[in-house]
């Protein structure tokens, strides 16, 4: 049997419920001509009469009347759901899955979710935290974070939060045991606390002065993606750790750790919010959006 359209089975429906092609093509907002012509094509596939007609009545068949009695309970189904959407168009309803990089979570996004979950209680935010480059539409999620060369060229992106930089510490006590070193080239012969991707990629310590950039290859007691201990270690006279400036502010003020190497501290473009697409963008990814724009502009 050649596969039928939703569309001829309504049109089938209102018919026989009606029992008028005039009257159903004006609910439907279709000619009678086009109409008769649908159903012509129904039977022809179908190679059953559904409806019995003449000049002046309308009335299903025996198989009209079954096929009717199963069918009208799905299409009511049907538009009770498409009905059930309509919340979307409204104010922001529904949840919205962002993945991002735990240094986003815990430095960037805390004042925007707030804030957003206060401005659109119809919203359930859902935020995970993962260091590792996830493909969003195959993970499920509306949005993510990431930091700017990393994105896609077929992403919508835009900047969100301040920019980020990162900085080189370690604690006093390592600086006046080891020395202080003056360029990127001397790090080989520190102890230096490693950062691994969850690619089971090490990270090259990048750097920048004067138009020089230099990515250096560490070595060290330890290797490890998480920055809480990479800070942990470095206070306790570990190493030298490279961190999110941000994430080492507290420690650096109250002493417990130094910055070194600051004329060669790299730019980076900071974190961007991304997604796949301006078409139909949901109601909810849509508010987000909206207010991440809104305080940048601030």
């Amino acid at each position: 049997m050649k596969r039928i359209g939703i569309s001829d089975l309504q049109a089938f429906a209102v018919i026989a419920r009606l029992r008028s092609f005039r009257r159903a093509a004006t609910e439907l907002g279709v000619s009678p001509s086009a109409l008769s012509h649908t159903i012509r094509g129904l039977e022809s596939r179908l190679d059953l009469r559904l409806l019995n007609r003449s000049t002046r009545s309308v009335a299903p068949t025996e198989a009209g009347e079954r096929l009717l009695a199963r069918l009208a309970p799905a299409l009511l189904e049907i538009d009770t759901a498409l009905g059930e959407l309509d919340e979307f168009r409204g104010a922001p309803h529904g949840t919205l899955r962002i993945n991002a990089p735990h240094a986003a979570v815990e430095h960037v996004l805390p004042h925007i979710v707030t804030r957003f979950l206060m401005e659109n209680p119809g919203m359930r935010l859902e935020v995970v935290a993962d260091n590792a480059l996830v493909d969003i539409v195959a993970g499920g999620f509306d949005a993510g974070i990431r930091f700017g060369e990393s994105l896609d060229q077929d992403m919508i992106a835009l900047p969100i939060g301040p920019k980020q930089r990162f900085v080189v510490v370690a604690s006093p006590a390592y600086l006046a045991a080891h020395g202080t070193p003056q360029n990127p080239r001397e790090l080989p012969s520190h102890r230096c606390i490693g950062i691994r991707f969850p690619s089971g990629h090490t990270y090259r310590w990048a750097f920048e002065k004067a138009g020089e950039r230099l990515d250096i290859e560490i070595a060290g007691a330890l290797v490890t993606s998480a920055q809480s201990l990479t800070l942990g270690a470095a206070e306790a006279g570990l190493g030298l750790a490279y961190v999110y400036e941000c994430a080492a502010r507290h420690a650096i003020a109250a002493g417990r750790l130094v910055t070194v190497l600051d004329d060669w501290r790299p730019a980076e473009p900071g974190f961007f919010l991304y997604y796949p697409s301006r078409k139909q963008v949901p109601g909810g990814l849509d508010a987000f959006v909206a207010l991440v724009r809104a305080l940048r502009a601030s």
